[in-house]
């Protein structure tokens, strides 16, 4: 846990907090992403939540329909939140990009905008393994904010971040390379809820695992 404290991205979430959830509760298209997840879950799957944060809405949602629920976060303040938010469901503090992952051990996989602050090739590394870990017709699902940016210095809730990430096509062909089909698809635009903020682009994917 210390070595993941020290990460950037710990250190961005463990300042941002709970303010995290508050700005963000408006999204619909999250919202309707995870009600499409629902649809597709039989009952009682086991989910992989992959950058956890406060707990809710994802794992809140998916633990309280019944289904066996962990989250992983690297920011230590993010997992305690979620802990007291989310009983129901189970939440570890760790770097996912290190953490051991079954083979097929999963029904689905979420992965809400957990990749910004990541290299490319760490994203694209993760993505691999994240569908390696889903048994055969799992879902992925995945948000980001689809720019062509590489290693950007940003300002995000008051914290200075460097991120990263792949313009809708190449995000697509990042997909389809780690063996997901493509099976929705909802672009739209959000602005949070606080201060200053400015609308930003935003892309939910559904994937199964081939």
């Amino acid at each position: 846990m210390a070595e993941a404290a020290r990460s950037p991205a710990a250190v961005a979430f463990d300042a941002i907090g709970s303010a995290y959830e508050r700005a963000f509760a408006g999204s619909a298209a999250h919202r309707a992403s995870l009600g499409r997840l629902l649809e597709e879950l039989a009952p009682h799957s086991r989910i992989l939540d992959v950058g956890s944060g406060t707990g809710r809405p994802t794992a809140g949602t998916l633990a309280g329909a019944g289904h066996e629920v962990l989250g992983v976060d690297v920011s230590p303040v993010m997992v305690d939140l979620a802990s007291r938010r989310v009983p129901e469901a189970d939440f570890r503090c760790a770097d996912i990009r290190g953490l051991p992952l079954e083979p097929a051990g999963y029904d689905a996989v979420c992965v809400y905008f957990a990749l910004l602050q990541m290299s490319r090739a760490d994203q694209t590394r993760l993505v691999r393994r994240l569908a390696g870990s889903l048994r055969p017709g799992g879902r992925l699902v995945l948000a980001t904010v689809p720019l062509d940016v590489e290693d950007v210095a940003a300002e995000f809730m008051g914290q200075e971040v460097r991120v990263t990430s792949f313009g809708p096509e190449a995000l697509g062909e990042l997909v389809t390379g780690a063996g997901l089909t493509v099976e929705w698809e909802r672009h739209t635009v959000f602005t949070p809820d606080r201060p200053a903020a400015v609308p930003e682009p935003q892309v939910f994917l559904h994937c199964t695992r081939r």
